[in-house]
Parts: C-alpha cells; sequence; structure tokens
C-alpha cells in the first residue's frame, strides 16, 4: 500500500470551515430556537467550542445533517 506523505496543503483540505449560529440558521432555514431545541432533543447536531464564549458547527456536519433530511424525507 502506498501512503502518500501528509503536506500542509493536503492537511488543509480536511479542515471543515466553522459556521457560527447565524451562517447555520441561513443555511438550514432553521430559527435559533429551533436550533436550540434540535440540539436538546438530540435531532440536530451539538456545535463545538471554539473559544471561551463562542461555538460553531463543522460545515461538514450541517451538510450532513440536511443530505439526511432529505434522504430520509425528514423535517
Amino acid at each position: 500500500m502506498n501512503a502518500q506523505p501528509q503536506t500542509a496543503d493536503t492537511t488543509r483540505q480536511h479542515i471543515d470551515r466553522m459556521l457560527r449560529r447565524k451562517e447555520v440558521e441561513a443555511i438550514t432555514g432553521r430559527s435559533r430556537s429551533a436550533i436550540y431545541e434540535g440540539m436538546a432533543a438530540g435531532t440536530f447536531p451539538k456545535p463545538v467550542k471554539i473559544g471561551a464564549r463562542a461555538v460553531a458547527w463543522p460545515e461538514s456536519v450541517i451538510r450532513n445533517w440536511i443530505a439526511e433530511r432529505m434522504e430520509g424525507g425528514q423535517a
């Protein structure tokens, strides 16, 4: 098996863009309260801490959540 050495360029390709709540609202069409209700119910992904008082969602997590809703026909 030939393993490619990881360079800074190949590593960067795998790093997600972090989305703040306003972007998540815009992408998903969900309101702030619906996002937090979904997180509490376990039906919406939880964010990760990016600072002392800041959180964000990895873009791939939100895109995957949307894809799952589209495949399953869930709202």
